[in-house]
C-alpha cells in the first residue's frame, strides 16, 4: 500500500485518466464536523475529493446520523455504509493491535509515526489487521493530530495515590495503564463527556488537544488541565471504505482520494500547531484554568504501566508483538537521525 500511496502523489496525472460514472459514497464521520481539527477534517476530506474527482464523489455525515461513531467499523465492513473517518483506536476492544495505528502511549510523535506508516511497515500492517480479523475494509491513513494534553480533573494530582479510584473517560492504550494503576476507565464520545463530568458519572477526562478541549467545555468544570499528553504524543486517523467498494473503484477515483487524505494530513497537523497555543492562553486567562506539569516521578509511574500493558498484551497477541516489535525496530532506526538533529529544548 505505502509504494501506491506515495506514488500518487509524485503523478497528479491522475485527473487525466478516462472519465467513468461517478461513484457516491456516504461517508459516516466519528466526530460532529462543529469540532474544530477532528469534527472539520472530515468535512475538508470530503470538500477535497469532491473538488478533484470526476469518478466518486463523498457525502459527508456527523455520529449518530447514519451509525453511532462506535459502530462504523462494523457498519463499513458489512456494507451498510459505505465509509467511514474515524481512529483505529476506537476498535481497541475488538483487536488488540489497533491502537498501535492510531495513538501509542510513550511513542511516536508526528513526523516518526508517519515515516513508519508511510516508508515501513506501518500501512500494510494496518491492513493486514482488518483483513485477518474478518473485516472487509479498505484502509487508508487520513488525518494527524498533535500531542493532546494529559486530562482535566477537578482535583489536583500530586500522587500514583491521587489517581486511585478516580473513574476517567480515556481512550485507547492508555486506558490499560490508567487502569493498572487504579483508575476506572471508560471511552465516551465526544458529546457523552461534559454531561457525565456534570453529573459526577466520572471525575476525570481526556479527549483531545486544547482548542478542540475548549469548545467541549471540560474547563467549566475540571480546573487542572495536565501536560505532557504522555498517551497520546501523536494520533492518526483513518478512512475506512467498504472493501467490495474500494474494489469497484476506479484507479483514478482509488489514486485521488490518497492524494486527497495525503492533503488532509498535511491540514490537520498544521492546524494543530498553529492554533493551540492561543487556546492555552485562552483557558488561563480567561477561564481560570490551572496548567499542570506532571512531574517525573508520575511520568515514570505512566511509563511503567504502560510497560506492563505492553508485556501482557505482546505475551498473549502474536499479532500485536509482530506491530509492535516492527515499530520497535523502526523507532530504533529512527533514534540514530532524531538524537542528532534536534535542537536541545532549552534552546
Amino acid at each position: 500500500m505505502k509504494h501506491k500511496l506515495l506514488a500518487t502523489v509524485a503523478s497528479f496525472a491522475l485527473v487525466g485518466g478516462a472519465a467513468s460514472a461517478q461513484d457516491s459514497l456516504e461517508m459516516t464521520s466519528a466526530y460532529s464536523q462543529n469540532l474544530p481539527i477532528l469534527g472539520t477534517a472530515a468535512v475538508d476530506f470530503v470538500e477535497t475529493i469532491n473538488s478533484i474527482s470526476s469518478d466518486v464523489e463523498f457525502e459527508h455525515f456527523d455520529p449518530g446520523k447514519l451509525v453511532p461513531a462506535l459502530e462504523a467499523l462494523d457498519a463499513v465492513s458489512n456494507g451498510s455504509v459505505d465509509a467511514a473517518f474515524t481512529t483505529s483506536g476506537y476498535w481497541q476492544g475488538k483487536m488488540n493491535a489497533a491502537s498501535l495505528f492510531a495513538a501509542v502511549p510513550f511513542g511516536p510523535e508526528a513526523g516518526e509515526f508517519l515515516g513508519w506508516i508511510l516508508y515501513d511497515d506501518g500501512a500494510d500492517l494496518w491492513q493486514r489487521m482488518y483483513d485477518e480479523n474478518g473485516y472487509n475494509v479498505h484502509v487508508t491513513p487520513c488525518g494527524l493530530i498533535a500531542p493532546e494534553t494529559s486530562g482535566w480533573f477537578k482535583n489536583e494530582i500530586n500522587s500514583v495515590e491521587d489517581l486511585q479510584g478516580l473513574n476517567m473517560r480515556f481512550f485507547g492504550l492508555g486506558a490499560l495503564a490508567m487502569q493498572s494503576l487504579g483508575v476506572s476507565t471508560s471511552l465516551l464520545g465526544a458529546s457523552d463527556i461534559f454531561p457525565a463530568l456534570e453529573r459526577g458519572a466520572i471525575d476525570a477526562t481526556e479527549f483531545s488537544m486544547p482548542r478542540i478541549d475548549a469548545r467541549l467545555g471540560f474547563h467549566k468544570i475540571a480546573k487542572y488541565n495536565y501536560f505532557p499528553g504522555w498517551h497520546q504524543p501523536s494520533t492518526l486517523f483513518e478512512l475506512l471504505i467498504n472493501g467490495d467498494v474500494w474494489e469497484d473503484l476506479s484507479e483514478t477515483a482509488q489514486n485521488q482520494i490518497e492524494v486527497a487524505c495525503l492533503a488532509n494530513i498535511t491540514k490537520n497537523l498544521a492546524e494543530g500547531e498553529a492554533t493551540n497555543y492561543a487556546a492555552m492562553v485562552s483557558n488561563t486567562e480567561e477561564n481560570g484554568v490551572i496548567i499542570k506539569q506532571w512531574s517525573p516521578e508520575m511520568l515514570e509511574a505512566f511509563e511503567g504501566a504502560w510497560d506492563g500493558v505492553v508485556e501482557e498484551l505482546a505475551a498473549d497477541d502474536e499479532f500485536f508483538q509482530e506491530v509492535w516489535t516492527d515499530l520497535q525496530e523502526y523507532r530504533a532506526g529512527y533514534a540514530i537521525w532524531s538524537s542528532n538533529i534536534y535542537l536541545p529544548r532549552n534552546r
